[in-house]
């Protein structure tokens, strides 16, 4: 599937799609959307600070009736972007990650539309940028320019049209929110006999013989809404994420039951799109590629994807820890050096960063929890890792937690945690050691580990110096170092109350080696069933050390 075929929001469908990425130029050269310009796929190459996208488009006959309006949608558009419509300046965006629209109707011009971008990148850390870098090395990789996503256009009704769904799931049924100026609405729940009738825009939702969502079993229901001018399709699922005290210790619940968030660091890089695979059934293919090895959880690390990437971890069966992207600065002794030393305390009260930065993060922050509400799979976030661009950690972790306490947030990820948080974070390289929960009422969570490298030269980028935290030189070397890991740090910390481990990495990421997959997902780096082994013995310990615990 290309991503002219894919409908980029899976949870708000409409009939209506007309996708954009073709005939594109930037800086008056043609470029290949919906890719990146430093990525293979775009044929382009590298771009400046300033970015200026011109196409055109044609509506088809039928396309806009007169009772609706035409919008324009961006996947996401790095970092600061103005769209323009015949020269009418229709939106203008910051931030980079998250997507955004314009109505466009009144600008049209009833034939052939010019449709314009201008979009700048300086790589300002005032804005989210994650391991974006214009110097490439280590744990820092090839930037992104401007228009990473898809482009594409909907009509939608002018009166009572449905803006967007809010649903908050339990183990009975759902509570469902309505956007839209109608004063009634019809739902239909396909798995479910009847019609709903309803003129409130917020409804409670009880199903018969509920079926829940676990990652072994990934049920889904899906959901349409009417109005008496729109029709919106989209799909929910029954999962609840909690905690309790179990035999002395926090654990983590999935639908009440105790759960191990047995999981990998997922950068989302690729080698031939960098920020964006060749198709949507990439993600797909990395989510059935990491079920095979055994893992339940991706650790979405420093960004955040197209709805399709999360599309695939509601359908497969993939628990995601959807971290916050970062801004600000990063300083090697600060934030790495000395917390692998073990100086891993220090307050985030004071930060000299602008009221700005400060202020877009937050606001980031909002949208991003907001824009993932209803994605089964995301039952935790990220707010700060490793220092990154930390402050004020505690209130903004109220801050989320008051706006959707159905999900767990790691306030400080690794080192620097202040006061608040749900988890007692570790990150732990370059040794083995048990793991001690120290933290009451929060749960132990090992959310960055491993990272051994193994080198296979037919798959690595060319010239790129390699790096990761440990060599291993075939396979049975970088097996017998993971089962070691296992063995020797996670498993004898599941009875202290250990409730997940991050394993670094799912792919390589250029020069960076350590993934359980090349970077062109060309080569598996491990054997399935010593993988599958570890998984079946986490589950064994996870039940013994819970045993007589559950909804």
């Amino acid at each position: 599937m290309t991503w002219d075929q894919y409908y980029p929001r899976p949870q708000l469908r409409r009939d209506s799609f007309l996708p954009l990425n073709g005939g594109w130029t930037l800086n008056g050269r043609i470029i290949r959307l919906p890719w990146p310009p430093q990525a293979p796929l775009s044929a382009y190459g590298d771009v400046g600070d300033s970015l200026r996208y011109e196409t055109a488009f044609t509506l088809p006959e039928g396309f806009l009736r007169p009772d609706h309006r035409l919008l324009l949608h961006f996947g996401a558009v790095d970092q600061v972007a103005e769209v323009f419509v015949n020269g009418v300046s229709v939106v203008r965006h910051e931030g980079g990650y998250l997507p955004f629209s314009a109505d466009i109707t009144d600008a049209l011009n009833g034939g052939e539309n010019a449709l314009l971008v201008e979009a700048a990148d300086t790589l300002s850390h005032e804005y989210p940028y994650g391991k974006q870098t214009k110097t490439p090395h280590g744990m820092w990789y090839t930037p992104v320019s401007g228009i990473w996503q898809p482009v594409w256009l909907e009509a939608a009704p002018a009166r009572n049209a449905i803006r967007g769904l809010r649903i908050t799931p339990d183990l009975k049924g759902i509570d469902l929110e309505i956007d839209s100026e109608a004063e009634g609405f019809t739902i239909v729940i396909a798995q479910v006999d009847g019609v709903i009738s309803t003129t409130g825009r917020r409804v409670r939702i009880d199903l018969p013989d509920p079926h829940l969502w676990t990652p072994e079993d990934p049920w889904l229901y899906d959901l349409t809404v009417y109005t008496d001018t729109d029709k919106v399709n989209s799909y929910f699922a029954l999962r609840t994420v909690s905690t309790a005290e179990i035999n002395g210790h926090t654990h983590l619940l999935l639908n009440g039951e105790p759960v191990f968030l047995h999981g990998v660091l997922d950068q989302g890089y690729f080698a031939d799109g960098l920020f964006l695979p060749k198709g949507p059934e990439e993600y797909e293919r990395d989510v059935l590629r990491m079920k095979e090895l055994g893992f339940n959880t991706l650790r979405k690390h420093i960004k955040i994807e197209p709805e399709a990437f999360y599309h695939a971890c509601d359908r497969l069966g993939m628990l995601v820890l959807q971290d916050m992207v970062n801004s600000g600065g990063y300083d090697y002794l600060r934030d790495t050096a000395l917390p692998n030393l073990g100086f891993k305390t220090r307050s985030d009260a004071r930060c000299r960063d602008s009221a700005f930065r400060k202020a877009f993060f937050e606001r980031h922050v909002k949208d991003t929890q907001a824009h993932l509400y209803d994605h089964p799979c995301v039952a935790g976030y990220t707010i700060f890792n490793e220092g990154w661009g930390q402050y004020d950690s505690d209130r903004i972790y109220r801050d989320c937690k008051g706006r959707d306490p159905s999900r767990f947030y790691i306030a400080a990820s690794g080192w620097f945690a202040q006061e608040e948080g749900d988890a007692q974070s570790e990150h732990i390289y370059f040794r083995s050691e048990v793991l001690e929960a120290r933290r009451p009422g929060k749960f132990l969570f090992l959310s960055e580990c491993g990272g051994y490298t193994r080198q296979m030269r037919a798959h690595d980028m060319p010239g790129k110096k390699i790096y990761g935290y440990g060599e291993a030189d075939s396979e049975e070397a970088l097996m017998a170092r993971i089962r070691e890991l296992y063995d020797q740090m996670v498993l004898p910390s599941i009875p202290n109350g250990l409730c997940g481990c991050i394993y670094t990495q799912l792919s390589d990421v250029e020069g960076e080696i350590n993934g359980l997959y090349t970077y062109d997902r060309g080569a598996r780096k491990v054997p399935v069933e010593p993988m599958q082994a570890i998984r079946e013995d986490i589950e064994r310990t996870l039940a013994e050390e819970t045993a007589g615990a559950g909804a």
